[in-house]
């Protein structure tokens, strides 16, 4: 069988399955920038390899998968940092003009260009530690010029770089002053208006919103999500970061892709999660950076067989964090989540988050040839380290 390049004397974390997929005397082969074989090497066909790279022991996993960031926005948050410090909670600095709407005074002043060049050094930070998918959200602009700006500024990064961009529209972010006390006029914009523009645009591949307190209502999400679904695209949704307004089981019934956050979830939540099969996606860097004390209800996920998956939720005001596996190590400190579970949240069950696990997350023959090589001895040390990086290549399709 001809390849463009098979990767011999590999040890493999496949993550196919239910575990990681673990295969000690391994090979990849990729043809056209496809997986064509991964698995046991005394499985393999003979092949006719254009390049044979010998990985002399080394561990290959997924390339990484970064399901929930805000990466793309203007200016940075460092003074609301202090003012946490001081003990100010994230409501009140909202309540004050802080928050998102201080994002989005910045991201409107910027340029696409600026904000491709500002979202630069954080995305070539994930690149570096294996990362070959992104997801980047919209919801610092909040109206209609600024929204588009930051999904075209998105959709650049994937042109910039060798990596896979997943963008997604978060217009019920936060309501911008031109709203203020008529949000559900501004729901009504971006269901009329704003959203559909984004969809002819072919800017979006999944709509999220904020139901939250200091958000928008449950009713509504739910009308973002009836206007998302007629237009064809699947929603996601920040559910349950700060209190229970049971958006979970809302997204559910939409048959959502993630509801992220979760640390307020209830059994109710979690049961109709399992049901739709909707992936619960777990952001412990927001966790840790605002001090929360209550975390998302891992257990009760595990019990009702919900896929866990992890994301840095990169963004300037509550989770400045641009390491994937950092975020794994936080995943297993402080939610209390396995090695397998840590591993799989940032392939397999990312992809899935992203509606694509029929393409990327796991070293199966069909999909894409991305790869992550390791200067390790096991997988355990992906999620063990903290500020350290032993990523040796990244493959992305095929090269």
């Amino acid at each position: 069988m001809r390849c463009d390049t098979l990767w011999t004397q590999a040890r493999l974390a496949t993550c196919a399955g239910d575990g990681l997929g673990l295969v000690e005397r391994g090979c990849v082969a990729a043809r056209g920038g496809t997986i064509v074989f991964a698995g046991d090497a005394a499985d393999a066909p003979v092949f006719d390899a254009a390049r044979t790279v010998d990985c002399e022991g080394r561990w290959i996993t997924p390339g990484l998968i970064d399901c929930h960031t805000h990466l793309v926005h203007g200016g940075d948050r460092s003074h609301e940092f202090e003012l946490r410090l001081a003990g100010a909670s994230y409501e009140e600095i909202a309540r004050a003009g802080g928050g998102i709407v201080s994002t989005m005074r910045a991201t409107r002043a910027a340029s696409e260009d600026a904000l491709v060049a500002s979202a630069l050094p954080r995305l070539d930070a994930l690149i570096a530690e294996g990362v070959t998918t992104v997801e980047i959200k919209s919801g610092y602009g909040l109206d209609a010029a600024s929204e588009t700006r930051m999904l075209r500024a998105a959709r650049r990064l994937g042109r910039e770089r060798p990596v896979r961009i997943a963008t997604t529209f978060l217009g019920a972010h936060a309501l911008p002053p031109e709203y203020a006390g008529d949000a559900d006029g501004y729901i009504a914009m971006l269901c009329d208006d704003m959203l559909p523009q984004v969809a002819a645009a072919g800017l979006a591949d999944a709509v999220d919103a904020f139901c939250e307190g200091i958000g928008f209502s449950p009713a509504q999400t739910e009308r973002m999500f009836r206007a998302a679904t007629a237009l064809g695209l699947p929603v996601k949704l920040h559910a349950e970061q700060l209190s229970n307004l049971h958006g979970a089981a809302l997204a559910a019934r939409y048959g959502a892709l993630s509801a992220d956050h979760l640390e307020h979830l209830d059994d109710a939540g979690v049961a109709a999660m399992a049901q739709a099969g909707t992936v619960a996606t777990l952001l412990p860097g927001a966790y840790y950076f605002v001090r929360e004390t209550r975390p998302p209800p891992v257990a009760a996920l595990r019990r009702a067989g919900v896929p866990i998956a992890l994301a840095t939720d990169c963004n300037p005001g509550t989770a400045p964090l641009t390491s994937l596996l950092l975020t794994m190590n936080m995943g297993a400190t402080l939610f209390g989540l396995t090695v397998d579970e840590c591993l799989a949240g940032v392939t397999r069950n990312a992809a899935r988050a992203l509606g694509r696990a029929d393409t990327i997350g796991t070293l199966e023959a069909g999909k894409a040839c991305d790869l992550a090589i390791w200067d390790i001895e096991r997988p355990a040390e992906l999620v063990y380290r903290m500020g350290f990086n032993p990523l040796h290549a990244r493959i992305w399709s095929g090269q």
